[in-house]
Parts: structure tokens; sequence; C-alpha cells
């Protein structure tokens, strides 16, 4: 951490430091306080000298033990079964390269994912003034938001990290185009991972106003959007009057992104509605714990229409690929039977499945379509097994 803006007018000319510095439980009771001077009045005076980007940088890295709420899916099922499928002799060409590229992909983005939660728990480890969720699925009146990595901090900031983990050279542009070219000379287009990431805040927005998650006095949670690379990516920029990537860095800047982040971007303006939203670590703890509910995770057996098995003549026993599908088909007692109208979970926004909290729309889907589900409702991924 940088202290060169930050003197204290009780010792002139010195600078302030980590252990002498004052810290926001000076201000607030809610607040984790660190080692140093003890007398908090002096504190205080030392606290009113500090600049905007210290005070900023202690609201957003104090604490002492780490708040990880959610690691990433195991998703060991998804590859069995891709894995499994590849062996059968069933395939056509198309769901051959499909299975193939599929498999490619979910192996390259579980890399790239499990890289990026290494440096995101290494930047934020022994801290309490942030909550860590990686790998969030969340479901809004019908709008799906896949969220690579959430970072909450006490003062209602939410940080959407998105990962790509790209093998070629990434090219962006002035008009913010992403191209992916390749070794052999291809160049291939490819989504926008920040709209991408702006199209998961407006879902998450709408479900933190429905949990009721708020700052202070009705104050709304801020977001910042932030692309992870990998560590050897090669990266050809616009210039940044033409087009901002300062958000779009290589996974192991994290840290280093977070400082430039607070020095250049948090005005004195921004610092004081930070300090004033500060809440105390449980209420973060709760915050993180609540989405963490929310979570819905994707059917690691879902395939495409054009996957389905083709159906054969024989009455022979079933291949051995087809045997490793149906031992992992859910059994019946995970989808109870959609007829059971005496079920006491009836016409309640948890899915009676597995015991998971639904939003209204997922709700009010299984309640409108009874000779399907029977009166009860389930979340997705379950509404998909019943009927």
């Amino acid at each position: 951490m940088k202290w060169g803006d930050c003197r204290s007018r009780a010792f002139p000319g010195r600078l302030c430091c980590p252990a002498a510095a004052p810290t926001v439980s000076s201000l607030s009771s809610s607040a984790v306080g660190v080692s140093g001077i003890h007398d908090r009045a002096f504190r205080r005076k030392n606290w009113r000298h500090c600049s905007s980007r210290a005070k900023a940088e202690f609201a957003e890295n104090q604490g002492d033990q780490k708040m990880l709420i959610k690691h990433a899916d195991d998703k060991t099922k998804r590859l069995a079964l891709l894995e499994e499928l590849q062996r059968s002799n069933l395939l056509d060409k198309r769901q051959r390269e499909w299975l193939k590229d599929e498999h490619f992909r979910t192996l390259q983005g579980l890399q790239g994912e499990r890289d990026a939660a290494h440096y995101i728990d290494s930047w934020l480890k022994d801290g309490v003034n942030h909550a860590v969720l990686h790998d969030l699925r969340i479901s809004f009146d019908g709008e799906i938001a896949q969220i690579d990595h959430l970072v909450i901090s006490r003062a209602l900031r939410f940080y959407l990290f998105e990962t790509k983990c790209f093998n070629g050279h990434l090219q962006i542009n002035a008009q913010g185009e992403f191209t992916v070219r390749y070794g052999s000379g291809k160049a291939f287009g490819i989504a926008s991972p920040l709209e991408q990431s702006r199209r998961h805040e407006r879902v998450l927005a709408k479900l933190l106003e429905r949990l009721d998650i708020t700052g202070r006095a009705g104050m709304k949670p801020s977001f910042q959007h932030v692309v992870l690379l990998h560590p050897k990516a090669i990266i050809s920029r616009p210039d940044a009057k033409a087009f901002d990537t300062s958000d779009i860095i290589k996974a192991d800047q994290i840290a280093s992104w977070h400082e430039r982040y607070v020095d250049e971007r948090l005005g004195i303006g921004a610092t004081l509605g930070l300090l004033a939203n500060f809440h105390g670590s449980e209420t973060l703890k709760g915050w993180a714990e609540k989405l963490a509910r929310q979570h819905r995770p994707q059917d690691q057996l879902a395939l495409p229409d054009f996957m389905t098995p083709k159906v054969q003549a024989s009455t022979a026993a079933p291949a051995p690929h087809t045997a490793a599908l149906l031992a992992m088909e859910p059994s019946p007692a995970d989808c109870p039977p959609a007829t059971d109208n005496s079920h006491p979970l009836k016409r309640k926004l948890i899915c009676v499945s597995c015991n998971s909290k639904i939003s209204f729309a997922e709700g009010k889907f299984c309640w409108n379509n009874e000779g399907r589900f029977g009166g009860l409702q389930y979340c997705r991924e379950h509404q998909a097994q019943v009927g």
C-alpha cells in the first residue's frame, strides 16, 4: 500500500503506515481495527488528515479473517458425461464435433476459473471487509446470470469478475469489439465480456432489491466490472481515449488493479459515500449467505436437442455409454411426484425437490401448469425433470 500522500500533523514530515494510521473503527464501532496506536482520540485526529485514497483503501481492505462464502460447483459429473459420450459409436459427425468442442470449452473454462479463484482468494485472504462467492448462478423473472466470481465489500460495492481463458492473441479495437487470433492465423470474433458482465449486473440488481439488500438510508449498491485473463495472455489494446480497457486485466494483477482503482477513481465524494455506507462484517456475511442461497446450479446432464441419442433397433443390453448415462440420471426420490397435492410446501416459494428458495416467476410458472406439476413448485433445474 502506498502512503506517500498520507501525512500526519502529529509527526510532521513522516508518513502514516498501516501500523500507525487511523482505522475505520475509530469512526464506526462496526468496523474491525488493526494493531497500532491505541489512543482513539489521536487516531481520529490522524484520520482527518489522511487523503481520500488512504481512507478508501482502509475502508476496503482492513480485516483479519477470510469470508469465502461459496466455492465453485463440482463439474466432475459434466466432464464424465462428455467423456463417456465421446466413446459412443452412435454419434454422427455433428454430435462428435460438438462433444469435442464442449469438452474442450468446459476444461478450459474450469482451469481459467480455478486460476482466477486462486488469485482472488490470495488477494483477499485474512480479510473481513469482503465476502467472496465463486461460480454464482442466479435467476430472476426468467433471466439467468452466471457470475464467475462475485466480491462484495462492506460498503455495498459489488465486483463482478468475468473470467476468460484464451489460448490466442486477444485484440480489442476502438469500438470495444473483441477478436481472438490463433497461431494458425485464424481470427474469431467473440462477444464482449464487459457487456456480458453488465447484463449480469441487471439481473443481480433486481435480485438484490427483492432480497432487500440495500445500504443505509436506502442507498443503492454500486457495481464494478472486471475481465480476468490468463497471466500469460497476449493483449492488443486500443488507445485509452477511444475505448478504456483498464478493467480488462491479467488475473495475477487483481491486487494492483484494485489499488489503482481506489487511487484514480474514488474521489472525495465517492469516499464519503463509501464510509457513510459502511456496514459490519456480520451484515456483509449475511448478505453473501443470502445470495448464496439463491444459487441455481446448472443441470450437468443437460444436452442440446440435436444430441438426443438415436434409437437402437436391437433390444440388446444398453451399450456401456448408455449405462453410464442411466447411472447419472436422478432417482425418482430427487423429484417428488407431480400429483402430490398434500405436500406441506405446496404454493410456497420453495422448491419441493431441493428445498431451495425460488423466485415468484418460477413458482407462478409451475402453478399455471398444474397439470404438469400437480400444484407444486420447483426450481428451474427440477422443472425440467418433472412431467
